[in-house]
């Protein structure tokens, strides 16, 4: 599955884990230090979506903030005839 949101380009962004140890100042301590720094990635929330796209029904990969906002037309299900 692609990492990148098919509708506004958003995709992973790198980040650092910070470990922190000690006592803070406001608790009566000498301040949290710094431990260890750990490169990590912010993944994107994608999900697989059936969406209209111009006179068919195309799955794309959209991100779940372009789902909320509208940004893509949902493809209903195939209806069954009898």
């Amino acid at each position: 599955m692609s990492t990148v949101c098919q509708i506004c380009g958003k995709g992973a962004a790198s980040g650092s884990r910070i470990v922190r140890h000690g006592l803070s100042k406001k608790k009566g301590g000498i301040g949290l230090h710094t431990t260890a720094v750990t490169k990590r990635v912010f993944k994107p929330n994608l999900q697989k979506l059936r969406a209209q796209v111009g006179g068919g029904v195309k799955t794309l990969t959209v991100c779940t903030s372009c789902i909320k906002a509208g940004k893509v037309k949902k493809a209903g299900k195939a209806t069954k005839k009898a």
